[in-house]
């Protein structure tokens, strides 16, 4: 399976989390899965790759031109996919996972996230979405999205379309498992969606 991790690219953020993209760099490919991943040396996303290679994972790297002109491109990915911007970045890496993986980052990571979790509330794919965070950096993201739901602003199903992990073992289970089909009805599409 190829998985897709959206993770940090600060080098301002401490030991712990790049340890914990370490630790699902090797789990990654001790189960035999190949890592999607922004295609950076830098901080998480450098780690969780230089992890998964370490392994005998395969990577899968996929990052802007203008990134690879800063030089921070991980030119050791087994692929190294080079697109145009930031959206075709994000569809390449949509394009070739399997399922999804969110550790914590920033607004970036964020961007990636509700890209493909707002798919998966519409139906649009069914694979899996996964968020680790066993130090509770999203726990407020997911009391606004509880209080969007008692608003109005969106369905049920927008909890039906994630799974909130706080250990690598427990992210696996959900990656690793068939997800819970998620489709609007003709009736919710015109209901909050967005």
């Amino acid at each position: 399976m190829n998985i897709c991790v959206f993770c940090a690219s600060s080098l301002k953020i401490e030991d712990k989390y790049l340890e914990l993209a370490t630790e699902v760099g090797a789990e990654l490919a001790q189960r035999g899965h190949t890592l999607v991943s922004g295609g950076a040396t830098v901080s998480c996303m450098g780690a969780v790759s230089t992890a998964t290679r370490a392994s005998g994972g395969r990577t899968i790297g996929v990052i802007p031109q203008v990134l690879v002109d800063i030089e921070i491109a991980d030119t050791e990915s087994d692929e190294l996919i080079v697109t145009s911007g930031m959206r075709e970045r994000k569809a390449v890496m949509d394009e070739r996972s399997d399922a999804f993986l969110v550790l914590p980052g920033g607004i970036g990571t964020l961007e990636e996230l509700f890209e493909i979790w707002t798919a998966r509330v519409l139906g649009i794919h069914d694979r899996p979405l996964v968020i680790l965070d066993p130090w509770g950096l999203y726990a407020p993201l997911r009391q606004l999205v509880e209080n969007m739901y008692e608003a109005g602003f969106t369905r049920a199903n927008v909890f039906d379309a994630i799974s909130w992990t706080s250990t690598v073992e427990e992210a696996f289970a959900h990656l690793e498992a068939t997800a819970k089909h998620v489709r609007p009805s003709v009736e919710e599409l015109g209901e909050s969606t967005g």
